[in-house]
């Protein structure tokens, strides 16, 4: 979850505090918030970054604490194209950030706003494909020099990449436009700059919007071809959201709303996938994975209410909770304590 902490990109001690309060309440792994690979890749101003090696020290020292509590640190890089300069949700009643605030020039595949009350977005010309490609495989670099154990690429919820995927927003004619294969092709070629960069060994995700929820836009069935050509990259799993691309979707919002599509995915491509959304209950995650719908469950929302939500669904569902050995005087008869873990 976007915290909108950050200046210039760089992490500090909220994100530290933050991060490492889920890695204390037994998460497996910890992931961080959308990461911009570009500086005019950011959601706002405030958003972290990873688009510089300056940024990599205050990274690392995430990356080490959330080891010691015996999780794995993962990184999200991303782009916000068209959904980008904006302001923090903390400015209420406010979209735009003006030049003289901080702003810049948004960038998608089209020059197509995402809402009336978003900047117009320059249409990316072959060069600045060539850049943003260049930024994931950097940022790439960077965050294995941090010491994290993951990376997830960020092509969902109408930022850059699920921008390229979807005909809603992706008008172009030319080879990243028009026909299914062209309008994934930059997301591949992103995967494969990362690929590069990021050791075979250590698992790369990509998460995607399975389903722009509007009539024309990107579908299941697109996302099932996707999921093929993603696992032919090397990757080694899909993080199945959906949404975001057009302010107007309609969104049949419900408890577990998006695992069908997680477990559709997961049948059909023959790729490992993770479910997101509106799970809350730890026996409706437990299900989720003894059903052999999805191989992992992402919590977000759950986990900002509750960073200890793991030890205590452990405890729900009559499992041995791990507690971090200076609060296991306060934890459940029968808790045990973790050990921390090296960097892979």
């Amino acid at each position: 979850m976007c915290q909108y902490s950050s200046e210039d990109g760089f992490a500090n001690d909220w994100h530290l505090a933050h991060l490492g309060s889920r890695a204390q309440g037994g998460a497996g792994l910890v992931t961080l918030e959308a990461a911009a690979v570009l500086p005019e890749g950011r959601i706002s101003p405030a958003d972290l970054g990873v688009w510089q090696d300056e940024h990599i020290p205050n990274l690392r020292r995430i990356a080490e604490f959330i080891h010691t509590q015996g999780s794995r640190a993962g990184m999200q890089l991303a782009h916000a194209g068209r959904k980008a300069s904006t302001a923090t949700p903390f400015d209420a009643g406010r979209v735009l950030v003006t030049p003289a605030e901080g702003g810049w020039q948004p960038f998608a595949p089209t020059a197509i706003a995402f809402a009336p009350d978003y900047a117009m977005p320059a249409e990316l010309n072959s060069s600045g494909i060539q850049a943003v490609i260049e930024g994931f495989r950097h940022a790439a670099r960077r965050t294995l020099e941090a010491g994290f154990d993951f990376i997830e690429i960020h092509a969902a919820h109408g930022y850059l990449l699920h921008e390229f995927l979807s005909p809603l927003a992706n008008r172009r004619t030319d080879a990243y436009g028009g026909s299914l294969d062209n309008r994934i092709r930059l997301v591949l070629e992103v995967v494969d700059g990362v690929r590069r960069e990021w050791p075979e060994g250590l698992p790369l995700f990509v998460r995607i919007s399975a389903t722009d929820w509007a009539e024309g836009g990107w579908n299941p069935d697109e996302s099932v071809h996707l999921a093929h050509r993603l696992r032919e990259h090397g990757v080694d799993l899909v993080d199945v959201s959906s949404g975001g691309l057009v302010p107007d979707a309609k969104v049949p919002v419900a408890p577990g709303y998006q695992v069908g599509f997680a477990s559709r995915i997961r049948r059909e491509a023959g790729i490992a996938t993770a479910a997101v959304g509106l799970i809350t209950e730890p026996a409706q995650a437990n299900a989720i994975i003894a059903d052999g719908e999805a191989d992992l469950v992402l919590l977000a929302r759950a986990m900002l209410r509750d960073p200890y939500w793991p030890v205590h669904a452990a405890v729900a569902l009559g499992e041995q909770a791990s507690w971090p050995k200076q609060y296991l005087r306060a934890a459940p008869p029968g808790s045990t304590t973790r050990s921390p873990v090296a960097h892979v």
